[in-house]
C-alpha cells in the first residue's frame, strides 16, 4: 500500500481517484496539513447543503462541477497540491465514455483520465476503509494497477478496473445503490 504523500514529497500534485467506497470524506485530517481541492455538486436540500458544506470546508476547498472547477484542479495539481475526484458518478452528455463495469456497459467520466496525463501528477487509487465495530478508519493510498498509461481512453479503463478490484476488497462498503448504469439524457444508449 502506497502513501498519498509520495507525491507531494517529490514536489508533484497528487490526486486521489477514490469510488464511493467507505468514508472517502476521513482524508479531512489527512488534508489538514496538505491543501485539498475537490469537486463538489451542491445538494439540493439546502439544510443538508449548509451541513455537507460545513463538514467538507473545514479540510478542502470545494470546486463547482463545472469549468471554472477543473479550472481549480488544473490550479491546485500545478501548485503541487491534493486533489480529490470521485468519478464514478454517471456525467452529464459529452464528458463520459461508455465502458465496462462489472460487466455491464457505465457510462463513464472522463476527467480523472484527463487529469492523470498531467505531467508531474501522481495519481492513486484512494479509500477510507471502515473499520469493524467503530474502531476507526484505515487510509488507503494504491498505485494503480492495472496503471494509467495510454490515451484517455485507456486510461478510463483502468480506472472501471480498478475500482472492480476496491469494490470487491470491500464490497460491504460499496454504494451498490448508485446507479452506474443509466443513460443520461442527450448520450446515446451503449
Amino acid at each position: 500500500m502506497g502513501r498519498g504523500g509520495d507525491g507531494l514529497a517529490t514536489g508533484h500534485g497528487v490526486m486521489l481517484i477514490s469510488p464511493h467506497l467507505g468514508c472517502f470524506e476521513i482524508v479531512g485530517p489527512w488534508g489538514s496539513k496538505h491543501p485539498i481541492t475537490a469537486l463538489y455538486r451542491p445538494n439540493r436540500n439546502r439544510i443538508v447543503q449548509s451541513l455537507i458544506e460545513y463538514g467538507r470546508r473545514r479540510y478542502a476547498q470545494l470546486a463547482p462541477v463545472d469549468r471554472t472547477g477543473v479550472r481549480a484542479l488544473l490550479s491546485a495539481l500545478k501548485r503541487a497540491e491534493v486533489v480529490l475526484l470521485l468519478p464514478d458518478q454517471v456525467p452529464d452528455a459529452g464528458e463520459g465514455v461508455w465502458e465496462p463495469f462489472f460487466g455491464r456497459p457505465a457510462y463513464t467520466m472522463t476527467l480523472a483520465a484527463r487529469l492523470s496525463e498531467v505531467p508531474k501528477v501522481k495519481t492513486f487509487m484512494y479509500c477510507g476503509e471502515i473499520l469493524p465495530r467503530g474502531v476507526g478508519f484505515r487510509m488507503h493510498f494504491l498505485e494503480p494497477d492495472p496503471p494509467l498509461a495510454g490515451d484517455t481512453r485507456a486510461r478510463v479503463a483502468a480506472i472501471s478496473r480498478n475500482f472492480e478490484k476496491l469494490a470487491l476488497r470491500l464490497p460491504e462498503q460499496y454504494l451498490w445503490g448508485y446507479n452506474r448504469y443509466k443513460t443520461p439524457r442527450g448520450v446515446d444508449p451503449p
